[in-house]
């Protein structure tokens, strides 16, 4: 297993490497100079050509990329030309809000939307079945930033039972995580109620109940382990997504997070937080897919008998 884990972590540098690649070359070309707005419309061209040199704009394409490379390597994620300040250290101070507010979106994706998907396999085509399903597709069609302001309106502004923006305390990620997991949880129900359908109409399930084992044994010790699997990758996915796709609830609720600094700095054209914003979240994202690969050895043993197969004997 520690081999896997080795090799998986080395298959992350070349992926980082690209992305941030991809993504300097994008803001190299983005139109618009950030000197200029730095400085503001008055600024003579002789201090915009001296801002440029000292943040070192006015060098070529190829050597300013190589710089910024060197610079990831060492864990330097460059300075804000707005704020100056550190990005990397931004970037650190910004994470534990986003990461709250996706970690409570995917527990709460959990554990509503799995119960209710098994109950809609164990009643399926039946009426309830068909209320979720019309529910789960509503969800589906619903934008977060919709709901979001929806739940603002009805509990902050008519009801006045929770705080409309900030992240001052836990009661200040009660709506955006609602707001950030409709989505989330509609998948998960119908990824859930898809997977136990297979699984319920098995032999061994069909084997376990005639043995006399009661239904609720059956559902949740015979047949939900042998459904994870898909459920687990939904899972992992859609919290890498949550984790750099709170972009717009961070900026709705005024939450002090990653996605919130991503959104400042696209907008006044800041292109060492974009860059490093970016960065941050490949690697995120990709920490986690790792987790979710050794999940799958935690809950099917076939797969973990892969892994051990798969390292070198000894002697």
């Amino acid at each position: 297993m520690s081999r896997y884990i080795g090799k998986r972590l080395l298959q992350m540098i070349p992926i980082l490497l690209v992305v941030a690649i991809l993504i300097f070359t994008l803001m190299y070309f983005v139109p618009g100079d950030p000197v200029q707005i730095m400085l503001g419309d008055n600024a003579t061209q002789e201090q915009i050509e001296e801002t440029r040199a000292a943040y070192g704009l006015d060098k070529p394409y190829l050597v300013r990329l190589v710089n910024y490379l060197a610079g990831i390597c060492r864990l330097d994620f460059g300075t804000s030309y707005m704020q100056g300040t550190s990005v990397g250290s931004e970037l650190m101070l910004r994470f534990p809000n986003t990461l709250t507010l996706a970690a409570f979106s995917i527990l709460f994706t959990i554990v509503i939307g799995i119960p209710i998907g098994i109950q809609c396999a164990i009643h399926a085509n039946k009426i309830s079945d068909k209320i979720w399903m019309f529910l789960t597709m509503l969800g589906n069609s619903m934008p977060g930033f919709w709901m979001a302001l929806m739940l603002v309106l009805l509990f902050s502004v008519k009801l006045k039972l929770l705080p409309s923006n900030g992240a001052e305390s836990l009661k200040y990620f009660i709506l955006p995580v609602v707001a950030n997991s409709i989505g989330s949880l509609a998948d998960i129900v119908r990824q859930t109620r898809s997977s136990m359908l297979e699984v319920i109409r098995s032999d061994y399930v069909v084997t376990a109940r005639s043995k006399g084992i009661s239904e609720r044994n059956v559902i949740w010790k015979h047949a939900l382990p042998n459904a994870l699997i898909p459920i687990i990758t939904l899972c992992g996915s859609r919290f890498g997504a949550m984790l750099g796709g709170t972009v717009i609830i961070e900026s709705v609720f005024s939450i002090p997070g990653i996605g919130t600094y991503l959104v400042n700095g696209i907008n006044s054209r800041d292109y060492p937080i974009v860059q490093g914003s970016i960065i941050y979240i490949a690697f995120i994202f990709a920490f986690i897919m790792l987790f979710t690969d050794l999940i799958y050895a935690y809950v099917d043993p076939r797969i973990k008998a892969q892994y051990v197969s798969a390292a070198p004997k000894k002697g």
